[in-house]
C-alpha cells in the first residue's frame, strides 16, 4: 500500500448526499477481484450516457477534475452495501482522500484499508472546501496527515481526528498483509519451536 503523508492537490466537488457503493462503482463491475483496472468505473452510472459516451455534466469529465485525487462531498458518503470494490475504484481512478460530514462506517473502514483518507469535517467546513473546489485548478488543497491538517488555498486550516493506529498504517503504507509481515520474525521464532518440540498426543483418563 503506498503511503500517504502530504497530499496537495486538486479536489473534485461532488454536490451529492447519500452517494451509495453502487453509485461509486455498480453492480455489474464487480465481476474482478483485482482492484485495478476499476477506475475507469467509478460513477459509471453519472459519467456515462446510455450510448456510453461522457455526460459532460458530471464533475470528473471536466478539467480539472479529471485528474482529482481528492474528492469532497455531502453527508453519508459510500452508504449501500459493503462493496470493498467502491474504495477500489476510487483509489484507481486516483482518489487519495475523501472529506466530507460523514461516512457509512463500513465504507469508512474500507478506505483505510486501501490507502484512501476518509476525512470527516462540520458540514460548514465542508462547504467551504467545496466553494474552493470549484474555483478549479488554482484552488489546491493540502492534507497533511502527520499534522492532521485540512489547508484551503487562502491559508486558512481544520484539523481534524483519526484514530492513532490508522493513522500510522497511512504514514507507513500497512495494509492487513503488511501489518502481519511486521511479525514475521515472531512467527518465525514460533513456527520453528514447533517444529523442535516433540509431538505427543494427550491422553485424557475418566
Amino acid at each position: 500500500m503506498d503511503r500517504f503523508e502530504r497530499l496537495e492537490a486538486v479536489a473534485a466537488p461532488l454536490r451529492m448526499a447519500n452517494v451509495d457503493t453502487d453509485k461509486i462503482i455498480p453492480a455489474r463491475f464487480l465481476k474482478t477481484i483485482k482492484r485495478s483496472g476499476l477506475g475507469k468505473h467509478a460513477f459509471a452510472g453519472l459519467r456515462y450516457n446510455e450510448d456510453g459516451s461522457e455526460n459532460p455534466d458530471f464533475v470528473l469529465n471536466r478539467e480539472p477534475y479529471r485528474q482529482a485525487h481528492i474528492l469532497v462531498a455531502g453527508e453519508n458518503f459510500g452508504c449501500g452495501s459493503s462493496r470493498e470494490h467502491a474504495p477500489w475504484a476510487l483509489l484507481d481512478f486516483g482518489i487519495r482522500c475523501v472529506i466530507a460530514p460523514s461516512f457509512a462506517d463500513i465504507f469508512f473502514n474500507n478506505c483505510f484499508k486501501n490507502g484512501i483518507l476518509p476525512i470527516v469535517l462540520p458540514r460548514e467546513q465542508c462547504e467551504a472546501l467545496m466553494e474552493d473546489a470549484e474555483s478549479g485548478a488554482n484552488a489546491r488543497i493540502i492534507i497533511d496527515l502527520a499534522a492532521q491538517t485540512v489547508s484551503r488555498p487562502d491559508g486558512e486550516t481544520y484539523g481534524f481526528e483519526i484514530d492513532p493506529f490508522r493513522k500510522r498504517c497511512l504514514l507507513e503504507g500497512l495494509d492487513d498483509i503488511g501489518l502481519t509481515l511486521e511479525k514475521a520474525p515472531s512467527i518465525d521464532a514460533y513456527e520453528a519451536k514447533l517444529d523442535g518440540a516433540a509431538w505427543r498426543p494427550r491422553i485424557e483418563t475418566v
